[in-house]
């Protein structure tokens, strides 16, 4: 069975989600304040984390920073309003992906097993190819280890599943609708701001130009274009 543990310190949402979850097999496992969480997941990992942004004793934001030094396992945050703000600092701290409150069950449930099954490591290695090579850019997937000019990046899971998805079919656009898609496993609504929000930080690390990008291009109406031929 899955293991979700849930970080919330409003007990009558958390008991909801709990519920939820249960009745749809998973198992649960509740912490309300955020210092019990820390050290609790640093010493059994679930398969997934839902955690609260707020919370007493450590915030949400700092359990999910230091949880990511010591794992990859999945982190949907939870936020209590619908600002940027909460979004960027979430991504930044090393979180999958974020649901904003009042919590939808359904909805929860989709961002769920999306994450799920990005987690879920390739059995067959013939499926797909492991490395890709732009020149300098060098892109392992078994390892999800990325280097350029010969130094290794050091790039969130986000940042490495974009740029993955992008390297595959360098030189061609790819759409925020795909994106989204193959990202989050739902439709890109027209609204919804995380796919840029982890470009933005790619092209950092990427050593592009903020101003005018040329080694990740936005296509306007269209979506991103990783360059082929300027890696050099």
């Amino acid at each position: 069975m899955i293991s979700i543990a849930l970080v919330e310190d409003d007990k009558e949402l958390a008991q909801w989600i709990s519920d939820y979850l249960s009745a749809k097999h998973y198992a649960v496992e509740v912490y309300h304040d955020g210092l019990t969480a820390y050290q609790a997941l640093s010493v059994k990992t679930p398969d997934l984390i839902i955690l609260d942004g707020m919370l007493p004793s450590m915030d949400g934001l700092e359990v999910c920073k230091l949880l990511r030094l010591k794992s990859d396992v999945p982190i949907i945050m939870l936020t209590a309003r619908d600002e940027e703000i909460d979004e960027i600092l979430g991504l930044e701290m090393g979180a999958d992906d974020y649901l904003t409150k009042p919590v939808r069950g359904r909805l929860l449930e989709t961002r769920i097993k999306s994450l799920l099954r990005r987690a879920v490591p390739k059995t067959d290695a013939t499926v797909e190819q492991d490395t890709i090579t732009l020149g300098n850019l060098v892109i392992c997937k078994p390892t999800r280890a990325v280097t350029l000019n010969g130094t290794a990046l050091k790039l969130s899971s986000n940042e490495f599943d974009v740029l993955w998805i992008l390297a595959q079919q360098a030189g061609q656009v790819v759409s925020r609708e795909s994106l989204s898609q193959q990202l989050r496993g739902f439709e890109y609504d027209g609204f919804d701001r995380t796919i840029d929000l982890r470009i933005s930080r790619l092209r950092k690390k990427l050593l592009d130009d903020a101003s005018e990008p040329y080694k990740v291009k936005t296509i306007w109406g269209k979506g991103y274009l990783l360059a082929a031929e300027v890696w050099q």
